[in-house]
């Protein structure tokens, strides 16, 4: 064990965001008086006894909580084993290639989306993502994630070929009108389509578990995942309404009520068609069921709601931040199973 927790440490190192983390270890030892040395021999302890990675001491805020409440939090090295198991290596391309994802979540996807392939077998296919409603298409490459290379463009840069002809220039893989989402979201936060994160779980007898639901809301840019500096709140699973602060994971960044930008109320909005998004992600959780963990990307338009993608590594921070605890426990129920 010992060892297997060293090799996690080296390799937590190796892909240390290290501006990060001189960030936060100056606002640590800013807040607490503590040494720089001092607290970073506690995060290698803290990472020895609960697979943490190395960031995830600050954010998971152990230099402060309680020794008891430390082994409740699910942590890199936990997420990795969890999801491991729950989705296959083997079977993780269904979900990972949205060239493929596309094709076998199709009845759960409003807008258009058209590969590459399927474009240069048929431009009409890009007259008519040109021609979509919202003026702006977005091009993506096929295992991106974490917003990882999303360009959004207006649709009047291009023509049916001139599209096609910049997608393989620049190494894209799809292209997808851009969604027009529900007034109520978009008054919120209008830069970004913010999706709800609704995180399902197969039990043992592959029966749907919802495990959490969460509102990702753009700051300021296109994408409006937590790693970009944006926000994300806590959905209540049975009526929709978002119960609780925004949350960072930037700890030098404070909770908020209220978007930073737009000064929106955040805490109390009912997401529409609630009903209906957690309806699809339960239908989509069996549409292939070895993968049994997966957190799903549902954004809500003006005709209901519109799935994006599914994720077979949910983020823990996403999962567990705005919960304001850690939520290991409800995840060892399945592990054990």
């Amino acid at each position: 064990m010992k060892l297997k927790r060293i090799m996690y440490f080296c390799y937590y190192l190796k892909k240390l965001n290290r501006p990060l983390f001189k960030k936060f270890l100056k606002y640590i030892q800013e807040q607490t008086g503590r040494s720089k040395m001092s607290i970073c021999w506690d995060i290698f302890k803290h990472s020895m006894k609960y697979n943490t990675s190395i960031l995830e001491y600050f954010q998971f805020h152990f230099y402060k909580i309680p020794e008891a409440e430390k082994d409740t939090w699910a942590g890199t090295g936990y997420m990795y084993e969890y999801q491991k198991k729950m989705n296959p290596p083997k079977y993780r391309a269904l979900l990972e290639d949205k060239t493929v994802f596309d094709k076998d979540y199709k009845k759960f996807i409003i807008h258009d989306v058209e590969s590459l392939e399927d474009l240069k077998a048929d431009i009409k296919k890009a007259e008519e993502v040109l021609a979509n409603k919202s003026g702006k298409i977005v091009f993506k490459i096929k295992d991106g994630g974490c917003g990882k290379r999303v360009l959004v463009k207006e649709c009047k840069e291009f023509t049916p070929q001139s599209m096609i002809d910049f997608m393989v220039k620049e190494k894209y893989d799809l292209v997808e009108a851009f969604i027009m989402q529900h007034p109520i979201i978009n008054e919120i936060a209008p830069t970004a389509v913010n999706t709800c994160r609704i995180i399902t779980q197969l039990d043992k007898n592959y029966n749907v578990v919802i495990l959490g639901c969460r509102l990702r809301v753009s700051v300021s840019g296109y994408v409006d995942n937590l790693a970009a500096g944006n926000i994300a709140v806590p959905i209540d699973t049975e009526t929709g309404v978002i119960n609780g602060v925004g949350v960072y994971s930037d700890i030098t960044k404070s909770d908020t009520e209220i978007h930073p930008v737009t000064k929106k109320p955040l805490v109390g909005v009912q997401i529409p068609y609630w009903k209906e998004a957690i309806a699809m992600a339960k239908e989509a959780a069996q549409v292939n069921t070895i993968n049994r963990a997966v957190g799903w990307d549902i954004a809500i338009t003006t005709e209901g709601p519109d799935l994006i993608e599914g994720n077979r590594e949910w983020c823990k921070l996403l999962f567990q931040l705005p919960a304001k605890q850690g939520l290991k426990p409800l995840l060892n129920k399945y592990l054990n199973e």
